[in-house]
């Protein structure tokens, strides 16, 4: 005769999303600290082999105590629908009584599944908060409308969620609707029953064409992504959303109407461009005197903490103008431009796009260093709007003695210290502007920000971009 020890425990559920019922079982068991592998579990209805299976016994009146963390992970987890979690997540729950810090161990594999069930769970809270969708019902007793809605979710979470939609539309009368299971809230009430059929819910009502007027106009052309779109609005809700219906047609036109607004925009850019008209010098001042007017400035405080000024750096009659930002700590050392970390960056990519270094002027928006120190360290910091246009007379002069045909933005701060306002670089980068001087604009970003990536693949694609605009400069220069 078998140890009565031995014998596995059944433990019934009445439904597949019956987690009060297995709450209550669970820690009847776990008060009686039964291991894991003698409890089976079924749900009322099912086939399973349960031979050698006991009924469960009445429930035990010792306490059990579980790490917070344990408890909020079981019972998010236990709303996801697989069928098999009841004993994972009974597993996971007896480990825990001896296992304090189980829960937040995410190498366990154990842990590490019901992790993703919980994310699954909540990622379906968050499409059926996103993707309900209401429809009026008119009371034929003459009384307030009431508001119906179909929704098909991929776990348990109907009841869960329920005090979402209450908190939202508490002074409407709702129901939703689900295969499994629905859910409505009449007269501060909520009231649970069975599931039922989309074709018990009305498929449209007069306030669709609003909800397709607010998409239309939040639809973006510029970032459509459908791979990412449909990640985010699985087809399957598309037939219960009103606005779905214009998805096609729009990522239709979607390349046209950015080419349309990369278009508007450039001319935008090109009008305020012109407008702008920075302030230049009566006379072009030769480069000698400009670089001692730099070098003497102290139009702003940065000269009091720097070494020294760092004028611009090449040949008077250059064809290829080159503008950083400011200063970095070697070159404040140095007294030149782009000799540290950035300046090597800067080096071999023109060396790439065929671009001598030795021909090209180089110079800063901002003539000295802004740092502040760290210990023994000068850590770079980024200078104001106010450091650029104290500095912009000096740019503007050696930009006017030089007089390129081509000039190469470094960043944000060297397009707004050349143009006497802020331009998002964003906007313009990977375009040809036309200066009001004469010579063509070509914005990109500043060499330093391919350093600071840290994802080789991303840091591979903006390098892509920064020869681009380099190699669209050589071009210009040949033409």
């Amino acid at each position: 005769m078998a140890d009565p020890a031995s014998r596995s425990i059944l433990v019934t559920l009445d439904a597949e999303d019956d987690i009060a019922g297995f709450r209550k079982e669970a820690r009847r068991l776990l008060a009686e600290r039964v291991p894991p592998d003698r409890v089976v579990w079924r749900v009322a209805g099912s086939e399973r082999d349960l031979f050698g299976a006991e009924p469960a016994r009445r429930a035990s009146k010792a306490e059990v105590s579980l790490p917070r963390a344990a408890v909020e992970l079981a019972q998010a987890a236990a709303h996801h629908s697989d069928p098999g979690r009841w004993p994972l997540l009974y597993t996971f729950l007896h480990r825990s009584l001896g296992e304090k810090a189980l829960a937040d161990n995410p190498a366990d594999p154990l842990v590490r599944r019901l992790r993703q069930m919980e994310k699954a769970v909540r990622r379906d809270a968050h499409k059926m908060h996103a993707f309900v969708r209401f429809k009026e019902v008119e009371d034929p007793g003459g009384g307030p409308s009431r508001y119906i809605a179909w929704f098909e979710p991929d776990h348990h979470i109907v009841e869960r969620e329920a005090p979402f939609f209450i908190r939202r539309f508490a002074n409407m009368h709702w129901a939703i609707v689900t295969p499994r299971r629905s859910i409505r809230w009449e007269d501060g009430q909520l009231r649970a029953g069975p599931g039922g059929r989309r074709e018990d819910v009305p498929q449209d009502d007069a306030f669709d064409e609003a909800w397709r007027a607010y998409y239309a106009s939040i639809f973006n052309p510029a970032r459509v992504k459908v791979s990412a779109m449909t990640a985010e609005m699985p087809r399957k809700y598309w037939r219960n959303l009103p606005e779905a219906r214009l998805i096609p047609e729009m990522i239709e036109t979607a390349s046209a109407r950015v080419a349309t607004m990369a278009a508007n925009a450039l001319a935008d850019e090109e009008r305020g461009i012109a407008e702008a008209a920075p302030r230049r010098m009566a006379a072009p001042v030769a480069m000698p005197a400009i670089r001692a007017l730099v070098r003497s400035c102290t139009n702003c405080p940065l000269h009091g903490p720097a070494t020294q000024a760092v004028p611009g750096e090449g040949p008077a009659d250059a064809r290829l103008f080159l503008v950083g930002e400011q200063p970095g700590d070697m070159e404040d050392l140095e007294g030149r431009p782009f000799v540290g970390p950035a300046g090597q960056v800067l080096n071999q990519a023109l060396e790439q796009a065929g671009l001598d270094r030795e021909r090209a002027y180089l110079t800063n928006a901002v003539k000295h260093f802004k740092f502040e120190l760290r210990g023994k360290r000068r850590l770079h910091r980024s200078p104001s709007a106010e450091n650029v246009d104290a500095c912009s007379e000096w740019l503007l002069a050696e930009h006017q003695a030089v007089a390129p045909a081509v000039t190469v933005t470094l960043g944000a701060t060297a397009l707004r210290g050349l143009l006497g306002k802020s331009v998002p670089l964003a906007r313009v980068r990977g375009t040809q502007l036309a200066l009001p001087s004469g010579g063509a604009l070509i914005p990109t970003f500043h060499p330093s920000y391919l350093l600071r990536l840290q994802d080789e693949g991303a840091r591979r694609i903006e390098e892509g971009k920064f020869l681009s605009d380099l190699r669209r400069a050589r071009e210009l220069l040949a033409a």
